[in-house]
């Protein structure tokens, strides 16, 4: 051991002297003396909460300071909180700024630092000088087009293409990317998407995120940052824009930005708190995908103030724009497997169903939003499966409900249909014995529409249309004439019932009045019959290998295609891959075929003539129907001039030229005599004119005729 003295020197931690963890929170309740340590319980409980993180404290100090007015005997109505990281105290933020504490004091939370950046202000005010004016792209610019054309954008090869259709010749190129192509930009890698209304293009680079595009000359609108974005949704009326990246080992795979400014609003994981079985978890994280179910899906509201999502036993219901649970609390719902909005107002509703637990029966519930108050509820028993398909009116909502008997061994089907627009929300029962395929409303009306065999797996099907209304006719005299009236009443009726058909699926015409059976699929035979519900008039068309028919938003042109996915991989049909465009009577337009074949789109169109207006067009519809065949005759001669423009050209400057050489011709007339001797060519006494018959037996044909004497 050494002789010297031990020169003892503690290793103290360093003193933080910032304040980057605190925040301060202002608009809190002042109260007098005896109410501090209550109000300074009910602000440790808020913000020290396990999601956001615990608080710095010590023996004298519980991490929240509330500053006391001496000489009014009150709090000064806000506090400071210390949190042990500034990653917490930023949380804090995120998710207690603008709490309602009480109906009188929303909280507003900020960072410290940022508190005493605001404390720095200057005693004169700066008046900021306003940015120049630069006028956005008008997003509705194709909607007057002259010609009322339709869009729809197409994804082959590394091309995105946007092209008009006018539903009688063929598509013309309206954009191609050829700007970002010269300054050596994709503006799309992946698949693309038009916004609810048509006033953007989005386009998904999964390297960047997603690319907004309007206007005439498809002007960048905006740029959001989502890593690896494979789909997107739009709000109804596209204020906001919810992207994923389906990475479920991402907290933040989903995002919710807003349209207008570009910020990012809130994030999610893909699956809910809770929503996993510990099985279910375990198979994730072994990788094992086909034990996991699909993550539940986000739904918008009619009207974008509300975006839900289904969890175990709840709704989450998030109200925009702040994105936070509506009166902070899940939407009870036990047991739940399926909701769906209501497409249309005035009212926000939510429909759900959810299965037999014990003794209690399955049932399909009706929620009005945001009073949470049930507006019907439907008890349902022996169900093994629900499925819910609005009207795209909310007009009326339809339940197919797969029932079983008492042994399970027997499927059958029946439906039940709500009348949304009477009063007490009445339901029908309709019961079919057959197997059901497909189930479809009529846009805008009362009419469905269902594919039903004896067996699932049967080649030859029957589709049924039904009516949810009923049209009654009646004769009355009315000063000894005769009077038919009518009246709809609220029956369900069976229109029709087509037998022997070859389809698998069924598309109604956003006009309504037409419908499209059709056999898709690898196993299908690619069949296309346009049945007219109201004439009962039928064209059978096919269009081999088809796995998708779209319609326009005018119902004139309907889209049939074969694509494959973008994602790669070897897809067995794809020397079938391209489309073709066809009238709703079935006349086919155009056929275009492609090596790779991705996406077809229709640009969506906004109904803006009100119904009274609708009408009235209908009942003058010979008097547009002259006008709109003289524009399209004009429309026709102008195109016609312009594609025969160039051939017009060359033969006038053909027949200028004959003109010039035959004057140059008639001026050496003089100098060709002289050098003839005398002889002119030109004039017609000087030949001798001979006439020549040919004659040639082109056919003959031989007839035995037999005479009775």
């Amino acid at each position: 051991y050494s002789d010297e003295s031990l020169d003892i020197k503690p290793v103290y931690p360093s003193l933080d002297e910032s304040f980057d963890a605190a925040v301060i929170v202002t608009n809190l309740p002042q109260v007098a003396q005896a109410k501090i340590e209550k109000l300074s319980k009910v602000v440790t409980k808020l913000f020290a909460n396990k999601k956001i993180g615990a608080l710095s404290t010590t023996e004298n100090f519980n991490g929240v300071h509330m500053p006391f007015d001496s000489t009014t005997k009150k709090t000064l109505g806000y506090a400071f909180v210390q949190y042990e990281s500034t990653l917490d105290a930023k949380k804090a933020v995120e998710a207690l700024n603008d709490y309602p504490l009480d109906k009188n004091h929303t909280l507003q939370v900020i960072l410290y630092n940022e508190g005493m950046r605001l404390r720095d202000v200057p005693e004169e005010f700066d008046e900021p000088q306003p940015e120049p004016f630069v006028e956005l792209p008008n997003t509705t610019s194709w909607l007057t087009d002259e010609n009322q054309r339709d869009e729809f954008v197409i994804r082959h090869g590394n091309e995105t293409e946007v092209m008009w259709s006018d539903g009688k010749n063929d598509p013309v190129m309206d954009y191609d990317g050829s700007r970002e192509r010269k300054a050596n930009i994709n503006w799309c890698d992946y698949y693309c998407h038009w916004s609810p209304l048509g006033s953007f293009l989005a386009t998904l680079l999964p390297q960047k995120g997603v690319i907004l595009w309007g206007g005439k000359e498809y002007t960048k609108m905006g740029r959001f940052p989502t890593p690896g974005v494979r789909f997107i949704v739009f709000s109804p009326n596209e204020k906001y824009m919810l992207t994923s990246n389906e990475d479920r080992n991402d907290p933040n795979a989903i995002r919710v930005f807003n349209v207008q400014t570009g910020k990012l609003l809130r994030a999610f994981p893909l699956f809910p708190p809770d929503f996993l079985s510990p099985e279910q978890k375990h198979a994730l994280e072994q990788g094992n995908l086909d034990m996991v179910p699909p993550p539940p899906p986000f739904q918008w509201s009619f009207d974008d103030s509300y975006l839900a999502r289904m969890g175990k036993d709840l709704i989450s219901i998030y109200e925009t724009p702040k994105m936070k649970l509506l009166e902070s609390r899940s939407l009870t719902a036990q047991g739940i497997h399926e909701f769906q909005w209501c497409p249309k107002g005035p009212k926000n509703i939510l429909a759900y169903w959810a299965p037999e637990v014990g003794n209690a029966p399955a049932h399909v519930d009706l929620i009005e939003i945001p009073t949470r108050k049930k507006l019907r509820q439907k008890n349902l028993f022996n169900v093994t499966k629900c499925t819910m398909v609005w009207q795209s009116d909310g007009d009326f909502l339809g339940v197919k409900v797969t029932r079983h008997t008492k042994t399970k061994k027997t499927l059958y089907n029946n439906f039940e249909l709500f009348r949304l627009r009477d009063t007490s929300i009445p339901v029908e029962m309709l019961d079919l014995k057959d197997a059901v395929m497909s189930f479809a409303w009529e846009t805008g009306g009362s009419r469905f529409a269902i594919i039903h065999a004896e067996n699932p797996t049967a080649s030859k099907v029957n589709v049924s249309f039904y009516d949810m209304n009923k049209t009654m006719t009646s004769t009355k005299k009315i000063k000894g004439k005769e009077v038919k009236t009518t009246k709809v009443v609220g029956e369900l009726n069976l229109v029709d019932t087509l037998k022997g058909k070859q389809c698998n699926c069924v598309f109604w015409s956003p006009a309504g009045g037409v419908i499209i059976l059709a056999g898709l699929g690898e196993s299908a035979s690619g069949s296309l019959e346009f049945y007219d519900v109201d004439t009962k008039t039928l064209t059978i068309k096919e269009h081999y290998r088809a796995n998708e028919v779209l319609w326009d938003s005018s119902g004139r042109t309907v889209a049939t295609c074969v694509v494959q996915p973008v994602d790669g991989g070897h897809f067995k049909f794809a020397m079938d891959n391209g489309f073709n465009l066809w009238t709703f009577q079935g006349k086919q337009l155009h056929q275009q075929s492609y090596e790779t074949f991705y996406q077809f789109q229709w640009r969506p169109r906004e109904r803006l003539l009100a119904e009274e207006k609708i009408e009235e067009v209908h009942v003058n519809i010979k008097k547009y129907e002259k006008e709109f065949e003289r524009a399209d005759k004009e429309r026709m001669r102008a195109l016609h001039l312009e594609e025969t423009k160039e051939k017009r050209m060359l033969r006038s400057a053909f027949r200028e030229r004959v003109a010039r050489l035959k004057e140059f011709r008639s001026q050496q007339k003089e100098a060709r005599l002289e050098l003839l001797a005398g002889y002119d060519e030109d004039d017609e006494d000087n030949y001798a004119t001979k006439e020549v018959t040919l004659e040639t037996v082109l056919t003959s044909v031989e007839e035995h005729i037999f005479l009775n004497n």
